[in-house]
């Protein structure tokens, strides 16, 4: 069964002065999702480490931190929904997913994903809460996490809908992309035929052959496609793959 291609510029690479014109920019070059990467970073006071995310109030003090950078919070989302009604694929990682559900929902995200690695304990409980607010769940995993993790939750009676595979370390764009991921997208496709497969680092008109013929569909791209001269020919190349290897 054939999966429809969508394409998904990452807004970590737009120019966050001029977000909603970017947004426009994306959609207009044929973009079907916008990608909204919303991670953390400790930040070091004489009494404590705290967590902060970008333009939000938001504070926890959890054990370790996920990745050390710093970018978009709900807020952004919130004032980004007010100038576009594109699908905003929110891809978390953030130690403590499910404290950011209901502000998430507020802002309009559409989709939901989260990491397996800090939800091996509550990840029943994160998919229905996201649901319940409107959300569509996923799950990533980074590239030392084993596949197998996320079965479960394609499997389960109340599953993910689509899993994320990081082809590059997270927390920075601009990275290489590590072709040994695709086994993992491959055992993927060959398990669940009709499952949305993104894939997010390094993609670009050299790597994506390599994604899209293990079976992606959902094509994370920042760097390819906002530092190019036409990105309008970036997504058609990273759709027609896709469209390609499905057959469509």
């Amino acid at each position: 069964m054939a999966v429809k291609a969508k394409i998904a510029p990452s807004m970590l690479s737009s120019d966050f002065a001029n977000l909603a014109t970017e947004a426009e920019r994306m959609l207009l070059c044929g973009a079907d999702w916008l990608h909204m990467d919303i991670m953390v970073i400790y930040l070091f006071s004489f009494e404590k480490f705290r967590l902060f995310v970008l333009f939000g109030d938001l504070r926890i003090r959890p054990p370790w931190h996920f990745v050390p950078n710093l970018t978009i919070g709900a807020p952004v989302i919130e004032s980004l929904r007010k100038h576009t009604k594109a699908y905003l694929d929110c891809h978390l990682m953030v130690t403590n997913p499910l404290d950011y559900v209901e502000a998430l929902a507020k802002a309009g995200a559409s989709g939901f994903t989260f990491h397996i690695e800090v939800s091996k304990d509550n990840w029943r409980e994160l998919i229905q809460s996201i649901k319940t607010k409107g959300m569509r769940p996923g799950v990533s995993l980074k590239p030392g996490t084993p596949i197998e993790e996320v079965y479960a939750l394609v499997e389960d009676e109340n599953p993910v809908e689509m899993v994320l595979i990081m082809t590059v370390e997270p927390g920075f764009g601009g990275q290489k992309f590590m072709p040994e991921m695709m086994d993992k997208v491959r055992a993927l496709r060959k398990k669940y035929p009709s499952l949305d497969i993104e894939v997010d680092g390094g993609l670009g008109p050299s790597t994506i052959e390599m994604a899209t013929s293990a079976g992606a569909n959902c094509i994370v791209a920042g760097s390819s496609i906002f530092g190019a001269a036409e990105p309008a020919k970036v997504i058609a190349i990273l759709r027609e793959s896709v469209d390609k290897a499905q057959g469509s």
